[in-house]
């Protein structure tokens, strides 16, 4: 076994994370729930959201059997969609192709939607002590400092190198406490800012800390700016009521209800007599709320509308009305679900009947 894994397990056993909720468990569902749950996501916000989805579906029969529009409810302000309806894709893949058992071939659980190599191998690593290495960004950034590695680890050129390293290093027992420790290290200690160097168990054979860069590593993605774009969301209120679409199962919020949108050089007036029949008044606008997106950021232009005539009773399918308490519970986007609690904390005086 390396000296690298030797410390780094030996630390983990006395000093790394043993009570997170998806802890202390063999349990290939939960510990995969957990992996998908803290991609791009920290830990301390998954927490609550393990918790609840995990009440509601315990095993993976039960997830493959709800709804998905339920599933996404229970995502609702975890972010990045596409992973509850990988979820739930994979579950019900799971339940037709392999009896109900969670695979223990790493080609099969790979194949699975929205596993990729890592998650792959953290979930057999921690569910069947699996020799599988892992490189999720935590992981990435001890390797560059640890291992002097220079240029930003989203490049083909120095992933191949780093997953080259995962798998030389890898030790031939205690998996799970490797496996975790990679994380934990990267967590804590290694942090991105303000990493704690002295407390660290890889300190006296890092190359980083030996030559004062560990600032410097690992390199940065090079920065473009987010390009920026604007919509208008309507607010179109009936009584105590809200009208929210469903959008499309693919895409940003995908399959998530929100509010009807248009673009902000159009008649919101206009728009809800022509979309939906709707005879309106304009209410006093909310303030632009903005929204930053992985790869843009959107300007969101709230216009509440009070509905004084409807054509129909019931907008066409996939819309919606909907009491406003109810809505904020139901799978939304965050930003939506911000304004209509601000629209019921009383932001829009007069908006709503009391």
């Amino acid at each position: 076994m390396s000296e690298f894994a030797t410390r780094l397990i030996a630390w983990q056993k006395l000093h790394g994370r043993h009570d997170l909720p998806w802890q202390n468990t063999r349990d290939p569902y939960a510990i995969w729930i957990s992996e998908i749950m803290l991609q791009q996501t920290q830990v301390s916000a998954v927490i609550g959201y393990y918790q609840r989805f995990m009440q509601r579906f315990p095993t993976l029969a039960s997830l493959a059997a709800a709804e998905q529009e339920e599933v996404l409810q229970y995502w609702s302000g975890l972010g990045y969609y596409s992973r509850a309806r990988n979820l739930h894709n994979a579950a019900q893949i799971v339940m037709d192709d392999h009896g109900g058992i969670f695979p223990r071939e790493f080609t099969a659980v790979q194949a699975l939607p929205g596993i990729g190599r890592s998650t792959a191998a953290a979930i057999l690593s921690f569910a069947f002590d699996s020799p599988q290495p892992i490189l999720d960004g935590n992981v990435k950034r001890v390797f560059a400092r640890h291992f002097l590695i220079d240029g930003w680890p989203g490049t083909p050129k120095v992933e191949q190198q780093m997953w080259g390293l995962a798998e030389a290093l890898l030790p031939a027992q205690n998996m799970v406490a490797y496996t975790q420790g990679l994380m934990d290290l990267g967590a804590t200690l290694c942090t991105r800012s303000r990493p704690q160097c002295p407390s660290c168990p890889l300190q006296q054979t890092c190359l980083a800390f030996a030559q004062g860069r560990t600032k410097e590593l690992p390199a940065s993605k090079p920065r473009k700016a987010a390009p920026q774009r604007q919509t208008m969301m309507l607010l179109l209120l009936r009584g105590d009521e809200i009208l929210l679409e469903k959008r499309p199962s693919s895409g940003i919020w995908g399959g998530l209800w929100s509010l009807p949108e248009a673009a902000t050089d159009i008649s919101p007036v206009d728009v809800a007599a022509s979309r939906y029949g709707l005879t309106v008044e304009p209410l006093p606008p909310m303030p632009v709320l903005s929204h930053a997106f992985t790869h843009f950021k959107l300007a969101i232009t709230p216009q509440p509308l009070r509905v004084l005539q409807a054509d129909t009773l019931v907008p066409a399918s996939p819309a919606i009305w909907m009491a406003v308490d109810d809505a904020i519970g139901a799978a939304l986007p965050t930003p939506v679900r911000t304004l209509l609690q601000k629209l019921k904390d009383g932001a829009l005086q007069g908006a709503l009947p009391p």
